[in-house]
């Protein structure tokens, strides 16, 4: 079975396609629409991984390179915030209270440089 068949059915079993389920079966819809995209690239498995994994990271607002203290790749939403801080630009997720300097991210509860 082939890519399209296979999340279409995967797809039709979960519902998604009725006109009840969240935004009256647009999701289903767009997934297909996003799948037959996919599978009509032709893709080897290799290249198909690769591409599952950028566009992963792209639709999520993740970064394909390192965060830097570019200030073109900075906003200021200090007033937003009640206090001096910039949030990146290219991932929502990271902020700086020091010009770009250092930052954090409030996806990694571990980082301990949030304020």
């Amino acid at each position: 079975m082939g890519l399209v068949a296979h999340a279409k059915r995967e797809l039709e079993l979960a519902g998604l396609f009725e006109d009840d389920p969240d935004y009256d079966g647009m999701i289903g819809n767009a997934v297909m629409e996003l799948i037959e995209a996919f599978a009509n690239q032709g893709h080897s498995e290799f290249s198909a991984s690769m591409v599952r994994d950028i566009f992963t990271r792209v639709s999520n607002f993740k970064t394909l390179t390192p965060i830097t203290s570019d200030p073109a790749g900075w906003h200021d939403v200090s007033e937003v915030s009640g206090r001096h801080m910039l949030q990146s630009l290219r991932d929502p997720a990271i902020f700086s209270v020091d010009d770009g300097a250092t930052w954090y991210s409030i996806d990694d509860p571990q980082d301990d440089r949030q304020p």
